[in-house]
């Protein structure tokens, strides 16, 4: 099974640098161009299913592919973006103030870091692992997954077997990422962070 993994287009929050976690916001003018893009790019290949986070800037960037690939969108609320806690709807320049390291904490990987009042990356690369997982097993020769660069990056490392402490990875707004997972649940990366469709188009990773 193909599985191309599609972070979302820039959302509002993203624009302005205000953390996001879990909470709601719209993708952007240039988000809408980004999912517009990334839609051209996949709409002639023969997907067959689309799953999305139910957070609007993922289910908007979605409802893109769906409406190119004639696709309804299943929404998984495994897919939702990791819980921030307190630092949701925050500036991140605030947030490195107020809480000196913590987004270096986080990018560290260790397993049981959490933001304060938020989700532990151990819980998180449980649910995004499961949520891949559980769309491998689907009748799928071709499948989309339209989610956020946290849980995604999260559940492709557990499904690659990638400690999570290795060197942190980043997913640009709208960017394609190819695995080709097998019968038995075995991975291959084939493409990562591409973003050739978007010439002309900023890219972010920031929230």
């Amino acid at each position: 099974m193909w599985l191309y993994l599609i972070r979302h287009g820039e959302s509002v929050y993203n624009a302005l640098g205000r953390i996001q976690g879990q909470s709601e916001c719209d993708l952007s003018e240039r988000g809408r161009r980004q999912a517009e893009a990334v839609a051209r790019r996949l709409a002639g290949l023969p997907i067959d299913a689309i799953y999305a986070s139910p957070l609007r800037r993922a289910s908007q960037t979605a409802g893109f592919l769906g409406a190119a690939l004639d696709l309804a969108v299943r929404l998984d609320p495994r897919l939702m973006e990791v819980d921030a806690g307190e630092l949701e709807d925050q500036m991140r320049a605030d947030v490195l103030r107020r809480y000196p390291g913590a987004i270096q904490r986080w990018r560290s990987g260790a397993l049981d870091f959490a933001f304060p009042g938020g989700e532990s990356r151990r819980a998180v690369i449980e649910r995004g692992r499961e949520a891949l997982l559980s769309v491998a097993r689907a009748d799928h020769d071709h499948v989309v997954v339209v989610s956020h660069g946290g849980v995604l990056l999260a559940g492709m490392k557990a499904v690659l077997g990638i400690p999570s402490e290795a060197s942190p990875l980043d997913m640009d707004n709208a960017s394609v990422t190819r695995l080709l997972i097998d019968g038995n649940g075995r991975a291959e990366l084939v493409e990562f962070n591409s973003v050739e469709h978007l010439a002309g188009i900023e890219t972010g990773r920031d929230g």
